[in-house]
């Protein structure tokens, strides 16, 4: 049964479009936020917790009604949505293709639950799909990013966001690098980790010479006296590899010699680096135009 907390006028939307069929009866409206059912949700803030809590279950979390969108549509199948009431209009067409509940709490409610105002109104548990392999992702691309140890989220998400935006056709990502899925880089990356192959470099050492052998040509971002300006470093390059390290730090020792080419964006003012998600949007745009 629907709830009666739930708005009279969402019923009869739903009854009036086509193929929405009876699935507004998932939508549930609580208002005790220590219900088992708002699990998926609890304590977003914790960034360990939600490593573990995410692993186990094996789900990733949408903020924003744009997000939320681009998941469903990007064929991932949601567990629950959690929103307030003011979101149902705008996402009742998504919720309508969904066999999954909807909770309808209030904001101070949701608030609570998530440790943190949910001022995009809309939240979805999403279930994870298998990675794709390496293999998997590289035929047919011609422009890859390559990411080592780049443990921020946002960063994470900004690349994803940027290289989807400028014509990347896959990134790869170290071990060690931060997921792209976890709430904070799906958020940032506006859903462009939905639209963006990737996969996880299982073989750390050796992960550059294998991608040279594959007919990439890796260029190391790097402040390495044997740089050369970026935009020489891609011209009339074929597949390109874009090769990124993590804050602060940069490319490892073992990455940066096992380019085939060394790059450096040209700085002024006293300036000799960008930001990781920054550098990678200047690499991405410069490497298109080649």
């Amino acid at each position: 049964m629907l709830n009666e907390r739930v708005p009279r006028w969402v019923a009869e939307r739903a009854r009036a479009r086509p193929g929405y069929r009876a699935r507004v009866a998932h939508l549930v409206g609580v208002d005790d936020p220590r219900d088992a059912r708002l699990s998926d949700y609890r304590d977003l803030r914790d960034v360990e917790l939600r490593k573990h809590v995410e692993a186990a279950h094996g789900l990733f979390l949408a903020e924003g009604e744009k997000v939320v969108r681009r998941a469903v549509e990007g064929g991932f199948t949601p567990r629950s949505f959690l929103m307030a009431e003011r979101w149902l209009e705008s996402l009742s067409d998504v919720l309508a293709g969904c066999d999954a509940p909807c909770y309808v709490v209030s904001e101070r409610l949701a608030e609570e639950v998530t440790g943190f105002h949910v001022h995009r109104g809309a939240l979805a548990s999403l279930e994870r799909r298998p990675l794709p392999e390496v293999d998997d992702v590289l035929p047919g691309a011609r422009t890859v990013v390559v990411l080592e140890d780049v443990v921020d989220h946002t960063n994470v998400g900004a690349v994803f966001r940027s290289a989807a935006a400028l014509g990347v056709d896959a990134v790869l990502l170290a071990p060690r690098c931060a997921d792209p899925l976890y709430r904070r880089a799906v958020k940032v990356a506006m859903g462009a980790v939905f639209s963006l192959p990737y996969a996880r470099l299982g073989d750390w050492y050796d992960a550059l010479p294998r991608l040279s052998a594959q007919g990439f040509t890796t260029v190391a971002l790097t402040l390495a006296d044997d740089a050369q300006p970026l935009e020489d470093a891609v011209a009339g390059l074929g597949r390109v590899a874009l090769v990124l390290g993590g804050e602060g730090h940069g490319l490892s020792a073992r990455w940066e010699r096992a380019a085939d080419r060394r790059a450096v964006i040209p700085m002024h003012h006293g300036v000799d680096s960008l930001n990781v998600a920054a550098a990678t949007a200047v690499a991405c745009y410069l490497t298109a135009r080649r």
